[in-house]
């Protein structure tokens, strides 16, 4: 599809994005009004673009997490009088009327002669945060959303629970014996289903847009693990809701109009998945880089909704969704029928059919086998390249398959829907060109963003480990494991600190981005505890 024809898509599907409704489920409590959930771009207005653009602080999260000392009015009416004075300062208004956020983890050291065990078994209690209690009609503190049960959050500058890390830092937990830990992060994750209609991003505000890769049904299987099958009927409600966010908008579709929001209609009727937001402005955590970024094109608002877009991914940002993988301002992730959010859904609709099951409703469970295995189908159909015997990302617009090779390529082995031909192809694949000293690199270029080489991030070497071993690629599957465990305990060594991401060719510390690498840190401690408590 030539770039006049895409434009003019992107516009006829501009028009069809709708308001994200707010249903309310018969097992909710009270909640607070929507309309008090205000991200802080939109409640500050002029004094948010002024921080952001005028580089207040080094990192526009920053202010996008500061807590507002005085009712907002009151803070706008302030500056509308202060700037006006010849000797106006803007950081020294917002730092006398915003409380900056705490930084958890950030200079956190291990004790001398400490193992990587003991150090992140002392981390957890660092990392918790503790529960709030809920907002009140017309109540909002900062852009911090509260939540009702205690949640461990990443790190470094994440000082929100955030949704697809939550499931790597449970398998940490679930190694610490922290049951009752993991049961209070699967309780939040359901409570923001049944108050908001999905799982933000993270529990601020300004995610409100836009989810992540939906790990609740792993979630909830992980919990069952250790409290039984019956967990499924418990959250039953709230993995049916979650499965309805992303599917919402499936009935509208037609030939003539084929994507709304986050469903995609292809050929013969065939249903799948893309990443999306429901907003299409700058991202107030990176402000001042997106307004940059949009100076160079002539759709900043297309370009904000690939951001986001991408944000939604949790690859923010890499060459899977880029046009020229040298150039950020050719991202169009909501193109992409992403392998991996497909393969996630799968699991979602084979969960919920588990769950039907138990229930006793057979019906339904027979319906969501089908619509698994439907998608199953898909997956291979237009996800599966038999010339380069890899599973790619399939852009639907263009109606060809993606060039790009990722780590996403090993999902459909994590959740066992690839066949085993597919599966000792794609090793192959992993071991003669990902595997690296360090581990698996995340893709096979180098871009300077974070999600490419030579980065490798822990979530992807425990999916990669765990698919391999669904199809006994075992040997390969252990060498990836000692890669990465020495890697991760050779930084802990020389630094005291596990991090969010590795450099896995030259073993140096990882770059790329739009912020320094974090220490801390959830999933690298979740991931690496399991692989070492493993016998």
């Amino acid at each position: 599809m030539n770039r006049s024809i895409r434009n003019v898509f992107y516009l006829v599907v501009a028009l069809f994005i709708p308001t994200l409704g707010q249903s309310q489920s018969v097992r909710d409590k009270p909640r607070p009004a929507t309309q008090t959930l205000v991200s802080p771009d939109e409640q500050f207005g002029p004094l948010f673009e002024a921080v952001q653009l005028k580089a207040v602080f080094p990192d526009s999260k920053t202010f996008a997490d500061c807590t507002p000392k005085f009712p907002p009015a009151t803070i706008l009416a302030n500056y509308d009088n202060a700037r006006q004075q010849a000797d106006f300062e803007l950081k020294s208004f917002v730092l006398e009327h915003f409380t900056l956020p705490v930084r958890p983890a950030s200079g956190y050291t291990s004790k001398a002669g400490q193992s990587a065990q003991q150090h992140i078994a002392d981390l957890w209690p660092v990392l918790t945060r503790p529960a709030l209690s809920t907002l009140k009609p017309n109540e909002q503190a900062g852009s911090l959303i509260p939540l009702p049960k205690s949640y461990v959050v990443p790190g470094g500058r994440f000082g929100e629970i955030y949704y697809w890390d939550s499931y790597f830092t449970m398998l940490g937990l679930q190694t610490s014996s922290r049951t009752v830990q993991i049961r209070n992060m699967v309780d939040n994750f359901a409570y923001l289903i049944r108050t908001i209609g999905f799982i933000p991003n993270g529990n601020r505000t300004y995610f409100l847009g836009r989810s992540q890769p939906p790990f609740f049904s792993f979630m909830v299987n992980l919990l069952s693990e250790v409290q039984g099958r019956r967990s499924l009927i418990t959250y039953l409600p709230e993995l049916q809701r979650e499965y309805d966010f992303w599917m919402a908008g499936k009935d509208q579709l037609s030939a003539q109009r084929p994507a709304y929001r986050r469903v995609v209609r292809l050929d013969e009727g065939v249903y799948l998945n893309r990443y999306f937001d429901d907003k299409q402005t700058p991202r107030p955590e990176s402000y001042r880089e997106d307004v940059q970024l949009a100076k160079s094109t002539k759709q900043p608002p297309v370009l904000y909704r690939h951001l986001r877009a991408a944000a939604e991914s949790g690859w923010d940002f890499s060459s899977r969704w880029l046009t020229n993988s040298k150039k950020l301002r050719t991202i169009h992730t909501t193109d992409f029928i992403p392998v991996d959010l497909n393969a996630l859904l799968v699991n979602l609709e084979q969960t919920l059919a588990s769950g039907y099951r138990l229930k006793g409703d057979l019906a339904r469970a027979k319906a969501y086998e089908q619509l698994a295995q439907q998608r199953r189908s898909a997956i291979q159909r237009y996800c599966w390249s038999l010339k380069n015997e890899f599973f790619f990302d399939y852009d639907f617009v263009a109606r060809k398959p993606s060039s790009v090779y990722s780590l996403a390529g090993v999902y459909p082995l994590f959740v066992k829907i690839a066949t085993p031909a597919q599966a000792v192809s794609v090793a192959r694949k992993l071991e003669q060109s990902f595997l690296k000293p360090g581990g698996l690199t995340t893709t096979l270029v180098r871009t300077g963003e974070q999600w490419d080489a030579p980065n490798g991030w822990a979530p992807l070497q425990w999916l990669a480990i765990q698919g391999l071993r669904n199809y006994r690629q075992q040997p390969l599957a252990t060498k990836i494991k000692t890669n990465w465990v020495n890697e991760n305990l050779r930084v802990y060594k020389a630094s005291g600190k596990m991090v969010e991401k590795y450099d896995v060719i030259s073993t140096a510390g990882a770059k790329g981005g739009e912020y320094p690498n974090q220490d801390g840190f959830g999933w690298t401690n979740g991931v690496l505890l399991r692989l070492i408590s493993e016998k």
